[in-house]
């Protein structure tokens, strides 16, 4: 998926669409995002002068903008929004800093009642995993 795919299925826009392309999709079940880090990005003014580093949050929201992509192929989803409901076993085994690209990995786990569901997410740079976690999310109408 191009970006301008990508934006037909995220509501998200500037400055927080992390994600930049979609190398690889299974309706409905998984996806493999990449989201290309540089300098100019707004966060790394504040996120460390001298010493940039990605926020971890923005690791985990980008994981979670992939899993959007994968909920946006499941009949549930439409019309809806997905919002995080929370996130178990995150842990963050790298720093991620400008010029490095994340490859993102998530499948989709379950959908209970129509509600509230579950993905398992992997965030690597160069093969070594720098991210990875459970993300909950619940589904609301848009």
């Amino acid at each position: 998926m191009t970006i301008e795919q990508i934006q037909e299925v995220l509501p998200h826009r500037y400055p927080f669409l992390l994600i930049d392309r979609i190398l690889e999709r299974v309706h409905g079940e998984r996806a493999v995002g990449i989201k290309n880090v540089t300098i100019n990005e707004p966060f790394f003014q504040g996120h460390f002068p001298g010493r940039p580093i990605m926020p971890g949050v923005l690791i985990v929201e980008a994981m979670a903008q992939v899993g959007g992509v994968v909920l946006s192929d499941v009949p549930e989803m439409r019309g809806r929004l997905s919002l995080f409901a929370g996130i178990d076993k995150v842990r963050f085994r790298r720093q991620v800093v400008p010029g490095d690209q994340l490859v993102i990995t998530v499948e989709l786990l379950s959908i209970k009642r129509r509600r509230f569901g579950s993905m398992q997410s992997r965030a690597e740079v160069d093969g070594q995993l720098a991210c990875q976690g459970e993300l909950m999310f619940a589904l609301v109408d848009n």
